[in-house]
């Protein structure tokens, strides 16, 4: 079968299948230069801006650098630069899926072996964008790195660099800075990127006038994504969809529907970034914070204190608890009744609940596969991290018991009921089955079952400061509650425990 390129797709015009790209897309100007050439990229930033492009808008492509010889460089030029996502989803309970040839990328360069080129492009009068997905240890100081070196080791020392060339070559006028946005899954990846910069740059003994243009005539952005893009699906699937659309891609790429890339900035950069136009997903604003605490609080949060529930159920995915009648309503009264109106940053309600059900639209994905034993690996710290300030901020509002949370607890102390070890690993039991307890709490956890009954391990662990940061039994009637769910856990199942809970809410509400 024929291979995806610009000849097929002129050959081709228009087709029911996919979208192509019209002609006049490939040769735009190159406006943005991108570090990376990961699925997050090609699925989200480069995605908008090829739906910018095809409306006119944005009108630039993407000149990619990668850091590494081989793999999805050769992919690239044998294709030349084209790409299928495919969109897979569920929006306001209606099966999404289309499927979009992009057209953004221009050229894929090799920073190992075409970094004169990439310092060329830092001089083009079109250039006004700088993206990254360097993954999270990409952000980080080389205290040791070159910036005249070809290339420099680690990724601020090259965009140092590019910075450098483009200051050099246009004498330093501040009209020629560039508005930067890192994609790596950090908070406040843009502040600290600002902040490796300057010390690189320091540390080489660029000259000050540099240094004032670096942070006067550049913006570098905090930003937070969030989309699903799985990437490219097993051979079988592959070879379905090379059927349906006609050609092979060996860079297609599959994507959720929903996508989030909230930037922090302001007039200015949304003007530079008109792509953001395009899509409601994508927000530019000077504070970001209400993106991330939505995100951590009711997708993460949710996740976390529903995966050793759902697990201890037997139901093995997020898509099956969605499809279960309990599991399901748990997740969203969770969600929206307990973590909602704790978040602990001022949330319009009606964005927080909007945001909550883009999320139930999320799990509910046929397309994406999430087992809830992956999301139990480091529980105790992702309680720690996404449900505890929560958790504090609702007893500051309503001084009561948040009943789902206190359920969610109670099942992941019994998920961290370690019976054995193997190989060093601790292993639990439900449903007759062995499963691991991927957690640097897990010895901790199987001491505290070996040594207490259930109605003194929860004082015990809830009163840890150091598991927690503070002592959760401080919380008027928590304990007693987790407590409770802990005991009906043990004598009657999570199932029925859950089915009780939600069958004594409901006589509640009548």
């Amino acid at each position: 079968m024929t291979v995806l390129s610009q000849r097929l797709v002129q050959a081709i015009g228009t087709s029911p299948a996919v979208a192509l790209p019209p002609p006049a897309l490939v040769q735009l100007p190159e406006k943005v230069l991108q570090f990376g050439t990961g699925v997050l990229l090609r699925g989200l930033p480069d995605f908008v801006i090829d739906q910018a492009n095809r409306q006119g808008i944005f009108n630039g492509r993407v000149v990619v650098v990668k850091s590494t010889d081989g793999g999805d460089a050769t992919a690239f030029a044998r294709q030349d630069n084209l790409y299928t996502v495919c969109v897979r989803g569920v929006e306001d309970e209606q099966q999404i899926s289309e499927n979009v040839v992009c057209a953004s990328i221009s050229r894929v360069l090799s920073a190992r072996s075409q970094w004169a080129d990439i310092l060329a492009f830092a001089a083009s009068p079109d250039l006004q964008v700088v993206l990254s997905n360097t993954t999270e240890v990409g952000i980080v100081l080389d205290e040791t790195d070159d910036v005249r070196a070809t290339p420099p080791r680690s990724f601020p020392g090259k965009l140092l660099a590019v910075l450098l060339a483009r200051y050099e070559a246009f004498s330093g006028a501040l009209d020629k800075g560039l508005v930067i946005v890192p994609t790596e899954l950090i908070a406040d990846n843009g502040t600290k990127l600002r902040g490796i910069l300057r010390a690189l740059a320091e540390r080489q003994g660029l000259e000050a006038a540099f240094i004032a243009w670096l942070e006067t005539a550049n913006t570098v952005c905090n930003s937070l994504v969030d989309r699903i893009v799985p990437g490219r699906p097993d051979a079988a699937a592959c070879a379905e969809l090379a059927q349906e659309l006609g050609y092979e891609d060996e860079l297609l790429t599959m994507s959720e529907a929903y996508l989030l890339w909230a930037i922090e900035g302001d007039e200015r950069v949304r003007d530079v970034l008109s792509f953001q136009q395009v899509h409601s997903g994508v927000i530019v604003q000077p504070d970001i914070n209400q993106f991330r605490e939505l995100k951590m609080r009711l997708l993460n949060g949710t996740h976390s204190l529903s995966c050793g529930l759902a697990h201890l159920c037997n139901v093995p995915t997020v898509r099956g608890a969605m499809d279960d009648a309990c599991l399901s309503t748990y997740i969203r009264n969770l969600m929206l009744a307990d973590l909602l109106p704790g978040i602990p940053y001022p949330i319009d309600e009606k964005v927080g609940q909007r945001f909550g059900m883009q999320v139930l639209d999320r799990f509910r994905n046929p397309a994406v596969e999430h087992r809830w034993l992956a999301i139990t690996l480091n529980y105790s710290a992702k309680l720690r991290m996404r449900v505890l300030p929560d958790l504090l901020h609702y007893y500051q509002r309503f001084g009561a018991v948040p009943q789902y949370v206190a359920l969610g607890f109670a099942a992941y102390l019994l998920f961290m009921h370690g019976t054995r070890q193997e190989g060093g690993a601790w292993l639990g039991e439900a449903n007759g089955q062995p499963y691991p307890i991927q957690d640097e709490q897990a010895g901790y956890f199987a001491d505290l079952w070996q040594r207490l009954p259930a109605v003194e391990l929860v004082p015990a662990a809830l009163s840890n400061q150091a598991l927690w940061g503070t002592d959760l039994t401080t919380l008027p009637g928590f304990a007693e509650a987790v407590a409770r769910y802990l005991l009906q856990m043990q004598q009657a199942g999570a199932a029925a425990t859950l089915a009780a809970k939600l069958n004594k809410t409901q006589r509640a509400a009548v």
